[in-house]
Parts: C-alpha cells; sequence; structure tokens
C-alpha cells in the first residue's frame, strides 16, 4: 500500500486511541491513551502561558456591587 492511503486510518486510530483509550483498553493501555492526552493538553495550554481571559460581565458587576452598597 502507498504511504498515502495509510496515512488517513493511521490518524483516525491515533485520534481513537487518544480520545477513548482509557475507557475502552486494558490496564496498560489506558494509562498510556491517558498520558498521551494529558501531555497533549499540557503542550497547548503552555502555548499561551500569560493569557489572562477579561471578563465580559466585569462592568456589569461592579455596576451591581455598587447598587448593592447604597
Amino acid at each position: 500500500m502507498r504511504f498515502k492511503n495509510l496515512l488517513g486510518p493511521l490518524f483516525i486510530l491515533a485520534l481513537l486511541f487518544i480520545t477513548l483509550g482509557d475507557r475502552v483498553l486494558p490496564a496498560p493501555l489506558d494509562d498510556a491513551s491517558r498520558n498521551t492526552r494529558t501531555s497533549i493538553n499540557q503542550f497547548f495550554v503552555g502555548l499561551f502561558p500569560d493569557w489572562n481571559p477579561t471578563n465580559p460581565n466585569e462592568r456589569t458587576e461592579k455596576e451591581v456591587e455598587q447598587l448593592e452598597q447604597r
């Protein structure tokens, strides 16, 4: 088989292993799936370490607090 023909099924199998492996597979493989998913998560979170999301309701919350104090 050609490499291009194998690439699609391998990608799908890897995606299934990462997403569902810890629920379906036996003991040694479920840990590997969980660790892989955790590593991928930490990698993507690590790309944006200084990102602090803003609170879109901050102004409204401040106004409500001021009204409650009156």
